[in-house]
């Protein structure tokens, strides 16, 4: 699937610079940084959607008191 992806000049001229000194194209390190940091954001922005649920009350929190009650020995 090709993506267009709008880079500020200077991160491209790092990503230019690196990929110009091992011989690897830009686009193998573009898949690379989405590749390993994909998950990473996925849990930061999916936790921050439901932090954002629980400070407006549409999120069901439970207390740590009832959680260990729950839980069998």
């Amino acid at each position: 699937m090709a993506t267009t992806v709008r880079l500020s000049p200077d991160v491209e001229k790092r990503l230019n610079f690196l990929a110009a000194q091992t011989g690897r194209s830009k686009a193998y390190y573009l898949r690379e940084l989405i590749e390993r940091h994909l998950e990473d954001l996925e849990d930061y922005y999916l936790a921050a959607a439901v932090l954002e649920r629980v400070r407006k009350g549409e999120e069901e929190v439970m207390s740590a008191e009832d959680f260990w009650r729950g839980v069998d020995d």
